[in-house]
């Protein structure tokens, strides 16, 4: 079994880090608040099993009938877990698209269930064979928005896509903030389509490990009955809250990052790089002269991390995480220097 393997995580100092799409502004003094709060609380008591206050916020910011319709998890990767071992069996099937999050892979090898690739078209898009399931591919998962891509597909096409599929389709919206659309009100119109959120990326809450899966209410409780029992903690529970709660703020960081991810796509492009047009908080781009490994191990000695990644049959390139300005500035500073000798 390969493990998934996570993107760099050195120790605090002067490095930029755009390797892990992390939000490079700190959460909301509410958030703060919120910690400091529940830390001066009975720690010594085990939390709400079901997070029920962070429920019902959710449900409340994100226009769902009730808190019944949503599922906590320590971080959307516990709640990928919970899926694939609530609807893939033993040598039954997952499918993904490829390239896209290599975790889902592992979760499969995890189960002794087997798991299937197809591969986006050269644009990015996906053929319609990913729509067309067979009785042993039990569960699909979508990213959406894509990465490394950043593309994304429009709430529409995710709804055409299901109805053809014999099985639950996952739409993983760990993104979804910074693209305009998702396919939230979709749940509430088809019990097979789920999505899950996470509030690593657009909420500044990476440290804290929490995550969410939207349902139809029957769902949600048969998919509660394989949690652990106790998965998410005090200051998680209470930072999620208000984070959630906080929709003001997160909509004010949004539009500041997709900024910088525009002037990141115009200034890339402008340096000769290939940019795909992305709806995330990252930008994939590839090189005429092709040196991406070379790129990235220059950038690192140079202090500043991104992603190099390379997808067997399709091709490598690099990955990077939207930053502040000053970071995005000091990342084409280096850029340029190295360039001028390719």
């Amino acid at each position: 079994m390969q493990p998934y393997t996570p993107g760099e995580q050195l120790a605090p100092g002067k490095t930029i880090k755009l390797n892990t799409n992390e939000n490079p502004y700190p959460p909301s003094e509410a958030v703060v608040a919120a910690i400091q709060h529940a830390a001066a609380g009975a720690l010594n008591r085990y939390p709400d099993p079901v997070a029920t206050v962070f429920r019902r916020a959710a449900a409340e910011s994100l226009g769902l009938p009730g808190p019944e319709w949503v599922l906590a998890g320590n971080g959307s990767d516990e709640i990928l877990t919970i899926l694939v071992r609530g609807f893939v069996g033993e040598n039954q099937k997952l499918r993904l698209p490829y390239p896209s999050y290599i975790l889902y892979r592992t979760l499969a090898d995890i189960q002794g269930a087997a798991w299937e690739q197809i591969s986006f078209d050269d644009d990015w898009q996906l053929p319609a064979a990913f729509g067309v399931t067979p009785d042993d591919v039990r569960l699909v998962f979508l990213p959406n928005p894509n990465s490394p891509s950043g593309t994304v597909l429009l709430p529409e096409q995710v709804e055409s896509l299901a109805s053809t599929m014999t099985c639950p389709l996952v739409v993983d919206e760990a993104y979804a903030d910074f693209a305009g659309a998702n396919c939230i009100d979709l749940v509430k119109k088809h019990e097979n389509i789920l999505v899950t959120r996470t509030l690593s990326k657009s909420y500044g809450l990476a440290g804290l490990r929490f995550g969410f899966l939207v349902a139809q209410p029957h769902v949600v409780k048969e998919l509660a009955k394989i949690k652990d029992s106790y998965n998410c903690d005090m200051l998680s529970i209470a930072a999620a809250t208000a984070a959630i709660s906080g929709q003001q703020w997160l909509a004010d960081v949004v539009q500041k990052m997709n900024a910088t991810r525009d002037q990141m796509t115009i200034g890339l492009s402008k340096m000769g790089f290939d940019v795909t047009p992305s709806k995330a908080n990252f930008v994939w781009c590839t090189h005429p002269s092709g040196q991406h490994q070379a790129i990235y191990e220059f950038l690192k000695k140079n202090q500043i991390l991104v992603r190099y990644m390379q997808f067997p049959d399709w091709g490598d390139g690099l990955r990077i995480s939207v930053g502040t300005d000053d970071q995005i500035d000091a990342l084409f500073i280096m850029l340029e220097s190295y360039l001028r000798n390719v």
